[in-house]
């Protein structure tokens, strides 16, 4: 097993100096990009061209089908500096997701239809598992596909799915036996989960809007299967075999969650310190001088470091290939701390700038509903205290 090393590499230096160039242009026009989010609820497209041109949607592509093969490490460091800016795309992590399934469990026709478009910036994927009445318990979901002839038929409904209206393709989590058929043929329940590569534009798919706030550049819809078909050729690995596809995913999902988390405590930091630094109300000492309000700018810098580390850790366990179980232990500890602390930093910025904080144009309030998001979604801080209590602590199952 390749052995793990932590601490910036040369590598991530790079990473890091690509995608600061990358947004120059952006941060010169950032007062048209935040808008084209709030009133579009989408980033101007030469955005996503750039992402493509820096390598960074072709992380999860191997070379020989156009992608750069840097892998998750290298992802992460990228919307970690991405979010310290200030910028971001949710359509940036579900693409890098999705890519990696396809990579990882397609077949080699499968690759070669997607993985091309995909570093290139030809395609946007998005990702569709969560269903109303199965919330965080997947193995309850009902959506199926059904076998006829060289199609599969799809009915059923996902709701939460981010930027469906904006992607090209979906990668759809569904039943291709019902949930009946597995509880009378004493099968787990992680059975006859399959995924799917699916057109979104396919006939028989709609889509209702859901009036959802928190994630800038992406709306919210609920997604109706109605007999759509999708050809058995877009079956991502083995019929029925899904359930390992879709964790692999889910845990690099978690892992570029906690680092743009933090880069947006960065960021948080930056501005709060700007404005401490230069805020003058009682004398002449700026109120970055008060300990009540420099010492929580201090606790969060720290707690930064220690967020990183858990993130940096668990990207590196991935590409090293440590064992699943394991590399998700990392994933979600580094989700767990790293949301915790952007809603701590959200919640302080807002402090430090008063009255101000609450300002649209001062550009503070904005996080707080995003990174309020990051504890609930996708998998709430309470879930991940089940999985650390049952699977790191060996506590009874408590759910």
């Amino acid at each position: 097993m390749q052995a793990l090393t932590f601490g910036i590499t040369d590598e991530q230096r790079t990473i890091q100096e690509t995608t600061t160039r990358m947004l120059r242009p952006f941060e010169a026009r950032r007062q048209e990009f935040e808008r084209a989010l709030r009133e579009h609820g989408r980033v101007p497209e030469e955005f996503w061209t750039a992402l493509a041109e820096a390598g960074l949607l072709g992380a999860f592509v191997p070379e020989e089908f156009g992608g750069t093969a840097m892998g998750l490490s290298a992802l992460a460091t990228a919307a970690d500096a991405m979010a310290s800016r200030g910028f971001g795309h949710p359509l940036f992590l579900l693409t890098g997701m999705d890519a990696l399934c396809i990579a990882r469990s397609g077949s080699a026709s499968l690759q070669r239809r997607f993985l091309p478009r995909i570093a290139s910036g030809a395609l946007k994927l998005c990702f569709a598992i969560t269903e109303a009445n199965a919330g965080t318990n997947s193995f309850r979901m009902t959506t199926r596909a059904v076998r006829r002839g060289d199609s599969y038929v799809l009915d059923g409904e996902k709701t939460f799915i981010t930027g469906m209206d904006q992607a090209d393709y979906v990668l759809l989590v569904a039943r291709s036996r019902s949930r009946e058929e597995i509880e009378r043929g004493g099968l787990p329940k992680t059975s006859c989960l399959s995924v799917f590569v699916v057109d979104c534009h396919t006939p028989g798919i709609s889509l209702t809007p859901l009036p959802m706030r928190a994630i800038d550049g992406a709306a919210q819809w609920t997604v109706h299967f109605d007999g759509a078909e999708v050809p058995a050729e877009n079956l991502v690995g083995e019929e029925h075999a899904g359930a390992l596809a879709m964790f692999n995913t889910l845990n690099p999902e978690r892992v570029l969650i906690a680092a743009g988390a933090c880069g947006q405590t960065e960021r948080l930091l930056e501005m709060s310190i700007a404005y401490a630094s230069q805020r003058v109300v009682f004398g002449s000492r700026p109120i970055g001088a008060y300990q009540a309000v420099q010492h929580p700018l201090a606790d969060l810098r720290i707690r930064l470091e220690a967020a990183r580390a858990v993130t940096m850790k668990a990207a590196a366990a991935f590409d090293a290939g440590v064992d699943p179980s394991e590399a998700g232990t990392y994933a979600n500890m580094a989700k767990y701390l790293a949301t915790d602390l952007a809603i701590d930093a959200a919640d302080r910025a807002i402090q430090t700038h008063g009255g101000s904080g609450f300002s649209e144009d001062v550009g503070v309030i904005g996080y707080w509903e995003r990174t309020r998001l990051m504890r609930t979604a996708p998998i709430s801080k309470e879930m991940i205290l089940n999985f650390v209590g049952e699977h790191v602590l060996g506590l009874p199952r408590s759910y």
